[in-house]
């Protein structure tokens, strides 16, 4: 604590406890609403008002009168004043508001830092899909979830920084198909393209020129580093499951470079598609059967959403036995929780 405050605040319980001996109030003072009516205020009066059965105007006088036979408020006060039903405002000499400048420089990066608390908190933010480049909506989400972490950080929690990655699912097999178009040598306006919006077919294709750099690569058996994996490309056109690996391997790495360059860096990175292989999603709706959450209704599974205040109840696993898009997101969260943070 900068030291003026602590001073004035061991001065304030020295006299709360002349005036009202063994009272249980803690010494504390707040940031006036207006800068007009000075740099601290203490509501201390007001509160002990009623137990001492006492007008607060009256107990603030009193307790002016205790404070100002104290050491620290005659160094760093230069004025107090009663306001209102019984306020105390003060106002601060020069000395004091130099003492915190000296104290902020002296202290430079380690100013307002604590000790670790023994605290764990996950911060999980940005989590682009990897179908594209980065866009400015991300980086406000980098900016803003990194400042987060950093603000935790100095507060003594231990902050591990996540990035959730959407590996599986319809964008990214809208994404493999795109690629494979690309690297059999088709492109955006080519009769197999399609674009009719009405067309199902046409969200199986992504248009955007970054998708022939990929097949390019993919074409030219390029190896992609993305953060602890690496994955080689086949070259062959035909096979779209490889060109899925690469596709989202080369964006990962892509957006990875993006990140860096802005200052961001994840100390952890999460694919949606572990949570299928590792059986989390399976266990996840297993667990809301098993609570009652959970009924069936045209051979889709439903979730019972408005018991919480949903507008609308949401399926959870359709008629063709695929899981919507929130289900492996759900068992993604509990495994934050599973991983024994404080906070997530």
């Amino acid at each position: 604590m900068i030291q003026p405050k602590q001073d004035l605040l061991l001065a304030l319980q020295e006299s709360l406890a002349e005036l009202s001996p063994g009272n249980s109030l803690v010494a504390a003072f707040e940031s006036p609403k207006q800068a007009a009516h000075g740099d601290l205020a203490c509501t201390a009066a007001m509160q002990l008002a009623k137990p001492l059965k006492k007008n607060p105007r009256e107990l603030a006088q009193a307790l002016i009168d205790a404070l100002q036979k104290r050491a620290a408020v005659q160094q760093w006060v230069d004025a107090m004043e009663i306001a209102g039903p019984g306020f105390i405002n003060l106002r601060l000499k020069a000395a004091a508001k130099q003492a915190v400048v000296r104290e902020v420089l002296g202290q430079a990066e380690a100013f307002g830092r604590q000790p670790s608390n023994g605290q764990r908190l996950l911060v999980e933010f940005v989590s682009a899909n990897p179908t594209g480049p980065l866009h400015v909506g991300h980086a406000r989400q980098g900016a803003l979830g990194d400042s987060i972490c950093h603000l935790f950080e100095t507060q003594g929690w231990s902050v591990t920084r996540e990035f959730y990655y959407n590996d599986a699912g319809v964008q990214i097999a809208t994404l493999a198909h795109s690629t494979q178009l690309r690297a059999k040598g088709f492109k955006p306006g080519d009769a197999c393209w399609p674009t009719d919006p009405d067309n199902p077919e046409s969200k199986k294709f992504y248009n955007g020129e970054y998708i022939a750099e990929v097949a390019a690569d993919f074409l030219a058996k390029k190896t992609i580093q993305a953060d602890d994996r690496e994955f080689t490309a086949s070259g062959d056109a035909g096979d779209l499951d490889n060109i899925r690996q690469f596709a989202v391997a080369y964006l990962r790495h892509e957006q990875d470079l993006d990140l860096q360059a802005f200052g961001v860096n994840f100390d952890n990175y999460f694919l949606e598609s572990g949570l299928y292989t590792s059986g989390r999603v399976e266990a996840t709706v297993a667990k809301l059967v098993a609570a009652g959450k959970t009924y069936e209704q045209d051979g889709a599974l439903w979730l019972k959403t408005t018991d919480d205040g949903d507008d609308k109840d949401r399926v959870m696993k359709k008629s063709d036995g695929s899981y919507t898009y929130f289900v492996p997101d759900v068992a993604y969260h509990v495994t934050k929780w599973e991983r024994g943070f404080t906070k997530v």
